[in-house]
């Protein structure tokens, strides 16, 4: 097959997600598995654990779009009440306010970004690599 000209090509990826370990952020209580990256966009996907009583402190809001399919678990927006529980598909758009967050009980989410996730980096990561 031929792509057209401009068009993005795309490595194949195969990650055994069970085998991989978790990355603990710079916020305590939230984990990560990277499972893809656009280093040139900032696009990615990642599995995000969130621990019992973990939380995003503080409203924010993201310089690109932001996906989340939580496969298990309850995450609570605390301000809207939104809720996200298995099954459930959030999506917040670029440049709305959102959060505070808590999660409920131990929380796995696929979490999506189709370009950077923050404009600078939030109060609440010491560790520049967990904002992007």
């Amino acid at each position: 097959m031929t792509l057209p000209d401009g068009a993005p090509t795309l490595d194949e990826i195969l990650i055994n997600t069970a085998t991989t370990p978790w990355r603990e952020k710079s916020l305590k209580g939230v984990h990560e598995k990277m499972l893809w990256r656009n280093e040139a966009t900032g696009a990615s996907v990642a599995l995000i654990k969130f621990d019992k009583g973990a939380s995003i402190p503080e409203p924010h809001l993201h310089a690109s779009n932001q996906m989340m399919f939580c496969l298990s678990g309850h995450y609570e927006y605390t301000a809207t009440g939104v809720a996200l529980k298995a099954g459930s598909f959030y999506c917040n758009p670029k440049g709305n306010v959102h959060g505070p967050t808590l999660a409920h009980e131990e929380t796995i989410v696929i979490e999506i970004y189709d370009g950077p996730h923050y404009p600078v980096k939030p109060s609440w990561y010491t560790d520049e690599k967990d904002a992007h």
